[in-house]
């Protein structure tokens, strides 16, 4: 039988225990460097320090702090480490912690404006402030016809956009084809064209067209979405956006920009360029979470023609009608997402946007980039490595370079696993044109000029002992 004493929102005694739980991420942040960056633990760890059944009887905060601190955290890779240098970051900012302490202390659940017209109308707003800061086009924005919504990932807003554009397929050419499209049906009606050194890795527009083409002639097929990258996950590549819009426009295609990664850094008008094009494009996503100091979860996502999204993905049970949706004056954001519950990411933007400005959102990721071209230098010093694919923003794709081309991925991976297994740094690779590459991604917030020195000097040390441990691998000279 519960006690009768039992209160589990008492004002006084949430003060308190947050202000233990802040307190215990300060100090977390303060030592973060002193952890190895990798968790060093084996599968199956947790297991062995944790009970079988949960406690019956509530346990004091403290008790549960210090098992954060005993096992949880030796079980953590260290995303918020400076030398955190793998996949692509996951920002965090005091920002982002304190609109992320009001999305979840207000706990509301917007998934339609009477369930929190605020929520709802924040969203908007902020949706077209970002959009202004990347110049996105008028089209894109509420103010101009377009809208934009929030979502947890870019992989949530292209799976909505695809449903968006098979449904407004559909009604042209019938339900009964639903078989002919190009899109998410049998997976073998996905295409995922090779792309090549000759041209940076981007997808190359006449490929896209012959492809598509043949699709129509050979295979009767209806091509139906085309997805662009800005900064792809392996190497930053960019893809061309004008010409894969001409295309797309040809072949009546839903085109989509992907730039989850790099659109952050569009804010800066020496980046903007790589969203050349994107006029033609039917919608675009970016993620917050990656580059712009708003913790995890929340992407971006801006559409063209937001009837057809939410013809899409529109719901109306008995149990959610009301007079304001009914006036179709106001948004209803569960009409542009596929579950119904939906968190207030708008307030954490909001307060993002607001304690940094605009000015301080550049001169973070101008600062990483500068760093990254410092570590891209240190790589063009040693003649033992080479830069494999160019630098565009924060990321740097290198290896070793052996005279031998059949050890360059045992060397080079051996280099990864000698690097993490330190805990002194974290970083990752990928496989680009057949050649495995070492990736560098600069964007962790605490991440200073040091770290990055430190990165390299430690990568130059694990190299010497490999060759020390296997001296018939020949360098280039």
């Amino acid at each position: 039988m519960g006690s009768l004493s039992f209160s589990p929102l008492d004002p006084q005694n949430f003060s308190e225990e947050s202000k233990m739980v802040v307190d215990f991420i300060s100090e977390y942040y303060k030592n973060v460097e002193k952890y190895p960056v990798r968790s060093q633990v084996e599968p199956g760890y947790l297991n062995h320090l944790l009970p079988e059944a949960a406690p019956y009887c509530p346990e004091p905060l403290e008790t549960i702090l210090k098992d954060v601190s005993d096992t949880i955290i030796p079980g953590i890779t260290h995303w918020q480490s400076p030398n955190f240098f793998g996949y692509f970051q996951g920002n965090a900012s005091t920002a982002g912690f304190l609109g992320e302490m009001f999305c979840t202390g207000l706990n509301v659940v917007a998934f339609n404006w009477i369930a929190s017209p605020a929520a709802t109308e924040l969203e908007s707003i902020v949706i077209d402030w970002v959009g202004k800061m990347l110049m996105l086009p008028p089209s894109f924005l509420f103010s101009g016809g377009g809208g934009g919504v929030l979502h947890g990932s870019t992989s949530e807003a292209i799976t909505c956009c695809l449903a968006a554009a098979r449904d407004n397929a559909l009604k042209k050419i019938g339900p009964d084809k639903i078989t002919k499209l190009l899109v998410g049906i049998p997976t073998s009606n996905f295409r995922c064209l090779p792309t090549s050194f000759s041209n940076d890795f981007a997808l190359c527009p006449d490929d896209v067209r012959k492809a598509m083409a043949k699709d129509v002639r050979e295979g009767g097929l209806v091509p139906l979405f085309l997805c662009a990258t800005v900064g792809t996950t392996a190497s930053g590549a960019v893809d061309p956006l004008e010409a894969l819009g001409k295309v797309a426009k040809d072949f009546k295609v839903w085109l989509h920009v992907d730039a989850a990664y790099a659109g952050s850094a569009c804010i800066c008008p020496e980046f903007r360029h790589h969203l050349n094009g994107v006029e033609l494009a039917d919608s675009i996503s970016m993620n917050p979470h990656k580059w712009f100091l708003t913790n995890m979860d929340c992407c971006c996502l801006w559409i063209k023609e937001p009837k057809i999204f939410v013809e899409s993905l529109s719901t109306c049970p008995e149990y959610l009608r009301n007079s304001a949706s009914e006036s179709k004056v106001v948004i209803d954001y569960k009409d542009w997402q596929i579950g119904l519950s939906r968190r207030f990411r708008a307030i954490k933007v909001w307060m993002v946007i607001r304690r940094h400005g605009v000015d301080n959102l550049m001169f973070h990721i101008r600062s990483d980039v500068d760093m990254e071209k410092r570590f891209e230098a240190h790589v063009a010093e040693d003649s033992r490595f080479e830069v494999v694919v160019p630098r565009r923003f924060a990321l740097v794709c290198f290896r070793l370079r052996p005279k031998q081309e059949e050890d360059e991925t045992e060397m080079n991976s051996r280099l990864v696993m000698a690097v993490n297994g330190s805990g002194r740094a974290f970083i990752t690779h990928a496989v680009v044109g057949g050649i495995y590459v070492i990736r560098c991604a600069i964007g962790s917030t605490l991440t200073e000029t040091k770290h990055v020195d430190c990165l390299w000097k430690l990568i130059q040390e694990k190299a010497d002992n490999l060759f020390l441990e296997k001296p018939g691998l020949d360098m280039e000279d």
